[in-house]
């Protein structure tokens, strides 16, 4: 696992309980702190025993100059996995788009016609494309500054998205589901509010848990996913691309709780 800060990931539990249930005892997975100018170099030392690297902030928009970028990640303009190929070839990868529509599946939201995201950064790109596979017609920006929601509108155009960028202080819009991108904090302030307007709320965070927002749509019986759900799908995705085998988000989803717990 590689990014910066790296210390918090619960990755290294979650890919090394996939690999002992798959009986894999020589393979392990570790944490590597490295930012974005630091990538090339990393990936140029990394020898015959390595099969792949997960990627978190800030390395997702420098992965992409690193290999063979397949179509998910250059539509979410980020990579969070890459693969060392038998031919030699990198191969650059997204499972953040696929994972987030696989926690929401399994959670049985899958066809929300109308969406919420709250923030415009890179999580919420890929968020975007997430939606659009889902088949949400209409998708709503929620963001302090609406002018950095911008480059969100030309791709919102190639998925065939329609998208209204609305500013932090504007009311709550109703909706099918409401995914939160932002920090820790920042949604504090209009859980109940943003709980009252949704269906569904799935909040990224996963540490501390629950959030105020979490906490919000509880109370009112909405669905409710968390980061957690995000981190275990797209890593069962993950494991499956290093190991070309697939492991039980079961599996995962008990390494994560007993490593928060």
């Amino acid at each position: 696992m590689l990014g910066s800060p790296i210390a918090h990931s619960l990755s290294p539990a979650l890919h090394r309980a996939a690999y002992t249930h798959l009986g894999l005892s020589d393979w392990d997975y570790g944490r590597h702190e490295v930012v974005a100018d630091e990538l090339a170099s990393f990936v140029a030392d990394c020898d015959v025993r390595w099969r792949g690297l997960s990627l978190t902030m800030p390395l997702k928009e420098a992965a992409l100059e690193l290999g063979e970028v397949d179509d998910i990640a250059r539509l979410a303009g980020a990579g969070n996995t890459l693969i060392f190929a038998d031919d030699g070839s990198r191969q650059i990868h997204n499972t953040d788009v696929g994972g987030l529509v696989d926690a929401l599946g399994a959670a049985g939201v899958t066809a929300p016609e109308r969406a919420v995201i709250l923030g415009a950064g890179a999580t919420a790109r890929s968020t975007l494309v997430s939606l659009a596979r889902l088949g949400a017609r209409e998708i709503v920006v929620v963001a302090r500054n609406p002018v950095k929601a911008g480059p969100l509108v030309p791709l919102a155009d190639v998925l065939g998205v329609r998208l209204v960028l609305r500013s932090w202080d504007e009311p709550a819009p109703s909706t099918d589901l409401l995914v939160s991108t932002v920090t820790a904090g920042a949604a504090d302030p209009r859980a109940d509010e943003l709980a009252a307007a949704s269906a569904a709320v799935f909040d990224v965070v996963y540490h501390p848990w629950p959030t105020p927002l979490a906490h919000a749509a509880a109370l009112a019986e909405r669905v409710l996913l968390n980061g957690l759900d995000l981190l275990v799908h797209q890593a069962v995705r993950q494991v499956e691309l290093m190991t070309g085998r697939s492991v039980p988000a079961a599996v995962l989803y008990e390494a994560g709780h007993t490593a928060l717990d």
